[in-house]
């Protein structure tokens, strides 16, 4: 692996202090707003967001599940302004934190209790999987490298997959919005390893896990992958990532529907029957480490695998390190430690980027635009 660059931290990028300063602070009002805690966990609640603002890093409560794990992480970071932690760790204890407020972890009601369920059921009811299940019907039609590719455009942007789905032909790069474009690289990929395992770790709920299903659906029912494990996370957190539950809901809703969803819907149960859809987790995808640091059980599940894709932004960031980089290193050389083949399907919405042809760089930065953190950007990059 290169040289390492600085690590971001949250005081030297205006958008990881406003993720602090104001972000955190409205998404606990929308917790409060949306389950009928009793006076300590608000309270708590409100204590934390107070923290986030103005206060200092506490550590967890004594006994709380790891307290003595996060004791050890986050030596260094207790008693100073959140800001002044590296952006990635410290977002990661926030949701630590934020759980714990409400007894997540204890042995109450609330035990287990997803916070964030809400707004991703809100998000499965909505328009954008309505346009997405809708849009499925139409796939049939097109020839099996358009149907893939349009797909894969589907997984990659997320909240835009209505759009992506209706895409007749046409390759990614003519997608306005991309900035680094393997895909075909990612073709030739998965036709090299035909048959093999792909791992997919997963990124949000909601239509992006839709759209991730089908494209799994896909690559199964073509034969191009033999086997699909899928990760998500072992608890809530970062409010709409992907939990064992929310792929039991996408998948109901999926068979739910009449036509193409439902068929969908039902081959992918069968896949998991028979085996060839998987679906995993581990502690560490809640962890507030880069993938440098994944355990070797991890390690050893990733190097079996044929290829691994990592969707969305904080997968990303901790694929390559939240760090400040020359957006132009190489991708290849910054992930060069992963055990295996990598590709990563993510929309910016973070600083940290690379892989970036210098060109490509130049015109982003003389246009002015937040393109970095607007959501307005997409990947796809492949070593």
């Amino acid at each position: 692996m290169t040289e390492q660059a600085p690590v971001i931290i949250s005081s030297e990028s205006p958008f990881a202090t406003d993720v602090f300063v104001k972000r955190h602070p409205a998404l606990v009002e929308r917790i409060l707003g949306a389950w009928p805690l009793g006076p300590e966990q608000q309270q708590a609640l409100r204590n934390l967001s107070d923290e986030n603002v103005s206060g200092v890093m506490e550590r967890l409560p004594a006994g709380a599940p790891a307290a003595d794990q996060w004791q050890a992480w986050g030596r260094d970071y207790y008693g100073k302004p959140w800001t002044e932690a590296p952006f990635l760790w410290a977002e990661s204890f926030f949701y630590r934190r934020l759980l714990n407020a409400v007894g997540y972890f204890g042995e109450g009601i609330w035990k287990g209790v997803d916070l964030f369920a809400p707004f991703k059921q809100a998000e499965l009811a909505g328009e954008v999987v309505a346009a997405e299940v809708r849009a499925l019907g139409h796939l049939a039609n097109l020839a099996d490298d358009d149907r893939g590719q349009a797909l894969l455009l589907s997984s990659l942007w997320g909240n835009r997959a209505d759009l992506s789905f209706q895409i007749q032909a046409g390759r990614a790069s003519e997608i306005s919005g991309l900035v680094a474009d393997d895909s075909d690289d990612l073709w030739k990929l998965l036709d090299a390893t035909r048959g093999g395992s792909l791992a997919i770790v997963a990124d949000n709920a909601g239509s992006e896990l839709i759209a991730d299903l089908v494209l799994t659906d896909h690559l199964l029912a073509s034969g191009t992958v033999g086997e699909v494990v899928l990760y998500v996370k072992p608890t809530p957190y970062y409010v709409s990532d992907a939990t064992i539950a929310d792929v039991a809901d996408c998948l109901r809703k999926l068979v739910a529907v009449d036509g193409a969803a439902r068929e969908v819907g039902e081959r992918l149960r069968g896949a998991a029957a028979a085996g060839q859809l998987c679906v995993r987790t581990d502690p560490f995808f809640c962890a507030p480490f880069d993938f440098t640091a994944m355990p070797d059980t991890l390690r050893t599940q990733f190097a079996s695998a044929s290829a691994t894709i990592l969707k969305g932004d904080l997968n990303y960031r901790r694929l390559v390190g939240d760090r400040w980089w020359d957006p132009t290193v190489p991708f290849g050389q910054v992930t060069s430690y992963f055990p295996g083949p990598v590709a990563a399907l993510r929309t910016l919405k973070s600083d940290v980027v690379v892989g970036l042809e210098p060109g490509t760089l130049a015109t982003l930065e003389a246009s002015g635009a937040a393109w970095r953190t607007a959501g307005t950007h997409a990947l796809f990059q492949v070593s």
